[in-house]
């Protein structure tokens, strides 16, 4: 009678060495999380808040001290002067008091009825102030020897302020205006079409000269190292060296490239590349097409040098055409490799921002969604806005990678 053999993966060992990978793994789960998730929460959070910019520190009470008068002798009088404001407009701030510390030398003649004055220490208790309140304490003294002689002055001494406000980012408040003011009009829908545009256009784009990049140099010849770490300066160069190039060599005023095409008669006068529609998400896309290609290439270089040679000596001798040889052979040994690329770059491209905010700035019909974002969250100071465009970015991008990997075969390796 034969013993029972326990399935693989469920014995005594097989548990400890599962427990010692989760151990192993915690550490970077943990940091994935902080990094990731954290951020990822906090902006879905943000983006049911009614918060602006202003609102990202909470309602305090500001307050400035001096002295009126400018005494000199002693005997002289003076004023201590307090301003005090809400720093929020609109949020309130309840139990505003204050204490301070009356500076030697100085006797107070008068006392507000809302403040106390106990030997040198001075309290107020000012109530509960609306949004964008603002007052002044005056309070007379007489000026001694001794004030003139210590120097230390009122403002020197920081008094103790309180007060108790509610912080839009954290109390119970939400709404959904942030959402219906972006889906608001055709705005949006312009937008998210030029996104669409944008992302795709420039994926292929990448993608297809890479792979033709990759077909020139998958060949043996003199120079080919140097050829190849030609092709990669798009990519390493910094994005703002070579937008600012770009800029300048398609400038309408004093670029090079509008020089070329009167001189060559192509044109009568200069051509706005960057400044008029369509034209300049034409430019913005074939500049997101030279700048990212050679990542394309790299991959699919390295993926066709490592396809063995054997077959393509058997399709040689059979009579197929170098064309042949490549859509059946080399395709499907890439599918791969450019299905990987292909939702990589995808991705990278609809939150790409830097490329379009230094070429164009978001103008003449180049506002992604990404640019909106940093529009609504800065330009206009409504941070929860920004917030919602960044929650509609993440949710367009999460149907794109589920439909992705839907319809994507087991057999290219995803």
């Amino acid at each position: 009678m034969t013993a029972a053999v326990p399935p693989k993966g469920t014995g005594p060992l097989a548990r400890l060495e599962a427990r010692l990978a989760w151990g192993l793994l915690l550490p970077t789960i943990s940091i994935v999380a902080l990094v990731v998730i954290l951020p990822l929460l906090a902006i879905f959070w943000i983006s049911v808040k009614p918060v602006s910019l202003a609102d990202l520190r909470p309602p305090e009470v500001v307050l400035r001290e001096d002295l009126r008068g400018n005494p000199e002798v002693a005997g002289d009088e003076a004023t201590i002067r307090y301003r005090l404001r809400n720093s929020s407009k609109d949020q309130p701030i309840s139990g505003v008091s204050f204490r301070d510390t009356i500076p030697a030398g100085l006797t107070v003649t008068e006392v507000d009825p809302r403040c106390t004055l106990d030997g040198d220490a001075f309290a107020c208790d000012l109530g509960d102030w609306e949004g964008g309140y603002r007052e002044t304490l005056l309070v007379p003294v007489i000026v001694a020897q001794a004030y003139l002689d210590s120097g230390i002055r009122p403002q020197d001494i920081d008094p103790d302020i309180k007060g108790r406000s509610s912080n839009v980012m954290t109390n119970a408040t939400f709404t959904l205006d942030n959402f219906a003011r972006i889906f608001n009009g055709e705005e949006f829908w312009t937008v998210l079409w030029t996104t669409l545009f944008y992302t795709v256009f420039g994926t292929i784009g990448a993608l297809l000269f890479g792979l033709f990049a990759a077909l020139l140099l998958n060949k043996t010849f003199r120079g080919q190292g140097i050829l190849r770490g030609l092709y990669l300066f798009p990519y390493v160069s910094p994005v703002i060296a070579v937008a600012f190039a770009w800029v300048i060599l398609f400038d309408p005023f004093s670029g090079s490239a509008n020089a070329l095409l009167i001189q060559m008669g192509v044109t009568q006068q200069s051509i706005n590349f960057f400044g008029q529609r369509p034209l300049a998400l034409i430019m913005v896309t074939v500049f997101e097409i030279w700048r990212y290609f050679p990542l394309s290439f790299l991959f699919i270089l390295a993926r066709m040098q490592s396809i063995d040679t054997d077959m393509y000596e058997a399709a040689d001798m059979d009579g197929a055409s170098p064309f042949q040889q490549f859509w059946y052979l080399s395709v499907p040994q890439l599918l791969g490799i450019l299905s990987v690329l292909f939702l990589l770059r995808f991705i990278w491209t609809f939150n790409k921002f830097d490329d379009i905010f230094l070429l164009t700035g978001g103008n003449a019909g180049t506002r992604t969604l990404t640019v909106n974002v940093y529009e609504q969250a800065f330009a206009i100071s409504n941070i929860g806005a920004g917030a919602a465009v960044a929650v509609v970015i993440f949710g367009c991008l999460l149907l794109f990678s589920a439909f992705f990997f839907r319809f994507i075969s087991r057999e290219e390796g995803l």
